[in-house]
């Protein structure tokens, strides 16, 4: 019998990946393109989602062709990408603007007001609190601002359905995207008018909501023909970037967790219900009947990125090269960056804080700091905001004695290390643990390959590697977070003046 293989597609923050698994879950093939982030005005964050289709028109052909796999062979595609990114199109399917991101807080004034006239209704009916990342606060900043979008979009799509719909031509979101518009019923099970009311948002723009593992369509032949896909091939729903890395990371159960260390870094827990706290993100899971709660950093690889561009790359220095060079010099330094702390709120930041205009700070250098204790604590001051986002978590009962860890920035060794030593928990490190991989796993479930998520799970997600964390060592870094947690609240209102200031600037 001919080997079935599923596809994963999955849209980052800077780049779009496809990836081809058997159904063992051995990687045969993958393949990246860059998608660029535009910045029009400070606090923005855009991206245009005909970039998202070149990129995947590079990536599908090329990890066909690594994977040596024929396109009749692919039983089934599914999609992720960063929740509740807005595309607006008219009656013709035509983009109307660029897709605003998570990361944008340009709606921050939308979200206060959002939060003073409608705080606790919104946070009952959609899970979560109003603040700038959520697509609630973004179409009312739209609505005020450009209204004349609003006035000719016909359907609002998420990222990952958009793209999905360049394959198939159709219309649908899943359960986790839906939440994380913030439009949402999340206990009823269906879009709320009063949500979308308080957007300005005729509910008419907002799609069907189905399974992420149904399949909503099948590879038309444009499709076919752009991309090098099989026509016909079955198309899953998918679901959110999150969700399908937690699934891929093996999280199966009420207490499993996941630290993501990626553009963002993110910290979530399986439970059997929501925990809505203002302080915590509420997601419906991919796994039936159970749900994910998550803390969240804006900053995460991206400010290691931030640093690198900035401070470290020579002129054309291979970026791999760069990374390795300051993993090397972080290995230099003892446990707390010799009195150095790094706040990462390079973009304001999210949780513990829920505040946009908070800035990033190094605090305690002198002339015996060098290039290898910046880096040093910059590991430890990601690490340290993830304890923030634990301690978060466990005042909601929700507790888990290990961790799963993935993204990007899991890739170092020494990282990971910092990681287990400053949540004092051991981390276990699975041997594929990006978004298009789960995304893969959440095809095979929708084509039939895979009886359900758990034979998914159980089929292909294995633990490669594991770090304890080392006594002396957590109760040093158990003392420094409380110096870490006491300098961010102090520097708070000073961000803020520094923020009114720039705004003035002369």
């Amino acid at each position: 019998m001919a080997e079935t293989f599923l596809m994963g597609i999955d849209l980052g923050a800077g780049s779009q990946k496809t990836t081809i698994i058997d159904a063992t879950g051995m990687v045969r093939g993958a393949a990246s393109a860059p998608v660029a982030t535009s910045a029009p005005h400070p606090g923005w964050s855009e991206q245009d989602p005909a970039d998202w289709w070149r990129a995947l028109c590079l990536t599908v052909p090329a990890a066909l062709r690594k994977a040596g796999v024929a396109p009749d062979r692919i039983a089934g595609i599914a999609f992720s990408a960063g929740a509740h990114t807005p595309v607006l199109t008219d009656r013709d399917g035509t983009v109307l603007r660029p897709a605003i991101l998570w990361s944008d807080v340009r709606s921050s004034a939308e979200a206060a007001e959002l939060a003073a006239a409608h705080g606790p209704e919104i946070l009952r009916t959609g899970l979560n609190q109003p603040q700038p990342t959520w697509t609630q606060a973004q179409l009312l900043w739209l609505a005020r601002h450009e209204p004349g979008v609003m006035a000719r979009a016909a359907r609002l799509y998420v990222a990952k359905d958009w793209l999905r719909a360049q394959l198939t031509g159709t219309w649908e979101t899943d359960p986790t995207e839906a939440v994380g518009t913030l439009l949402f019923d999340g206990h009823a099970g269906r879009w709320s008018d009063r949500l979308c009311t308080m957007a300005g948002l005729d509910r008419a723009l907002l799609p069907p909501v189905v399974s992420p593992t149904a399949i909503v369509g099948r590879v038309h032949a444009r499709a076919a023909a752009a991309t090098g896909l099989a026509v016909g091939t079955p198309v899953i729903c998918g679901s959110s970037d999150t969700a399908v890395e937690t699934l891929g990371a093996g999280a199966l159960a009420p207490g499993d967790s996941v630290v993501k260390l990626a553009t963002a870094a993110t910290m979530s827990v399986v439970g059997a219900a929501p925990s809505v706290d203002a302080r915590l993100i509420n997601y419906p899971y991919v796994v039936p009947g159970l749900w994910y709660t998550l803390g969240a950093t804006n900053s995460c690889a991206s400010a290691h990125r931030w640093l690198a561009d900035s401070f470290y790359s020579g002129a054309g220095a291979d970026s791999d090269a760069v990374f390795a060079a300051m993993d090397a010099m972080a290995a230099q330094v003892p446990c707390g960056a010799g009195g150095l702390i790094f706040h990462p709120y390079l973009q304001g930041e999210r949780s513990p804080h829920w505040d946009p205009k908070l800035r990033a700070a190094f605090l305690g250098l002198t002339f015996g700091h060098d290039r290898r204790h910046v880096v040093r604590a910059l590991y430890e001051g990601i690490a340290l905001s993830l304890r923030d986002l634990r301690g978060q978590l466990h005042d909601c009962g929700l507790s888990p004695s290990g961790v799963t860890i993935i993204g990007g920035g899991s890739h170092s060794a020494l990282w990971r290390q910092i990681v287990a030593d400053v949540l004092d928990m051991p981390v276990a490190v699975p041997r594929v643990s990006d978004a298009s991989f789960g995304a893969a796993l959440m095809a095979g479930v929708g084509a039939g390959v895979f009886a359900d998520t758990a034979e998914a799970v159980a089929t292909c997600v294995r633990i490669d590697t594991r770090h304890d964390p080392h006594p002396a060592r957590a109760a040093f870094y158990g003392e420094l977070h409380g110096i870490y947690r006491d300098a961010a609240l102090a520097v708070q209102p000073i961000s803020h003046r520094l923020g009114r200031l720039a705004e003035r600037g002369l």
